[in-house]
C-alpha cells in the first residue's frame, strides 16, 4: 500500500511537469511532427528495454491476432487522443489542459463503470457523484469566463482549442475501458512500447504525406533533441506510469490522480 502511494505521488509531480513542457512545444511544432518525433523516441526508448529483458514476452504478443488488433486500436485512440489534444493546448493554455483534465474524471470514471463490476463498486458512493458534478460545473464555468475573457479572434481560437480539448477528453475515456482490459494480460512496458509505436508511425506518415514533415527543417537542432527527450520523459510519465496504475490500482483511482494533479497545476 505505501508504495502503491509513491507512485500515485510521483505520478501527480511528473504529471504537473508534463503540461507546461507539451504546452511550450506545441508553440514550435505542428501538432503532427510534434507527436511523431515524442512518440517515435520514446517507443525507441522502450523498445530498447524491451529487446533486453521482455523479448520473449514482445514475440508471444506479435503471434497473438486477437491481442495485436486490440493494441492497434489502443494506437489508433492515443493518435487521435494526442493530436487533439496538442491542437487544443496549442490554441489555450497549459492550464485550459489541465483544467479539461478535471472534466475529464467523471466522463472517465462513469465510462470504466459501465464495462468494469470492480471498477462500478469503487463509486457507489454520493461524495462521488457529488465531487463528479462540481468538477464538471467549475470546469464549465471556467470555459464559459475564458471565452468571455477574450474577444474576436482570440474568443473564436479559444472555442476551436476547447472543442479539441474536449474531444481528447472523451476518446481518453474510450482508451482506458481498452488498457483496462489489455492490462490483465499483458505487462505495461509492452503496452506502452506497442502503443507508442503504432502512433509514432502514423503521425510520421500523415506528416510526411501533408509536407508537415519539411518544417523540422528550419528548426533548430537544440530544439529538436529538447522535443525527443521531452517525448521520452512523456511516453515514461504519461503512458507507462499511467498504464501501471491502471493496471495495479485501477480506473477511477487512476482518474481520481489526475483530478488531484489538474487541480495543483491549476493552483
Amino acid at each position: 500500500m505505501k508504495n502503491e502511494y509513491s507512485i500515485r505521488i510521483i505520478y501527480i509531480v511528473l504529471m504537473g511537469f508534463g503540461f507546461p513542457i507539451m504546452r511550450y512545444m506545441s508553440l514550435y511544432f505542428d501538432p503532427l511532427n510534434n507527436n511523431a518525433i515524442r512518440f517515435l523516441f520514446g517507443s525507441l526508448f522502450l523498445l530498447l528495454i524491451c529487446v533486453f529483458k521482455f523479448r520473449s514476452i514482445l514475440k508471444d504478443c506479435l503471434a497473438d491476432p486477437i491481442l495485436i488488433s486490440k493494441l492497434s486500436l489502443l494506437g489508433l485512440l492515443m493518435t487521435a487522443n494526442m493530436y487533439c489534444f496538442m491542437n487544443g493546448l496549442r490554441h489555450t493554455s497549459a492550464l485550459t489542459g489541465s483544467i479539461f483534465g478535471i472534466l475529464a474524471m467523471p466522463l472517465g470514471i462513469l465510462m470504466i463503470a459501465l464495462f468494469y463490476q470492480d471498477e462500478r463498486r469503487k463509486i457507489q458512493q454520493r461524495t462521488f457523484y457529488l465531487g463528479g458534478g462540481l468538477a464538471v460545473i467549475g470546469s464549465l464555468i471556467f470555459v464559459f469566463y475564458g471565452n468571455q475573457a477574450t474577444a474576436g479572434n482570440e474568443s473564436a481560437d479559444f472555442i476551436h482549442g476547447a472543442f479539441f480539448l474536449a474531444t481528447a477528453i472523451f476518446i481518453q475515456s474510450l482508451q482506458n475501458v481498452i488498457v483496462k482490459d489489455i492490462a490483465t494480460k499483458l505487462h505495461v512496458i509492452i503496452i506502452s512500447t506497442t502503443t507508442a509505436t503504432i502512433a509514432g508511425l502514423i503521425f510520421l506518415a500523415l506528416a510526411i504525406f501533408s509536407g508537415k514533415i519539411n518544417q523540422l527543417s528550419v528548426v533548430s537542432d537544440s530544439l529538436l533533441i529538447a522535443l525527443a527527450l521531452s517525448g521520452i520523459y512523456g511516453i515514461l510519465s504519461g503512458m507507462l506510469l499511467a498504464f501501471y496504475i491502471v493496471q495495479k490500482q485501477g480506473v477511477v483511482i487512476f482518474n481520481l490522480i489526475q483530478l488531484l494533479g489538474s487541480v495543483d497545476l491549476c493552483l
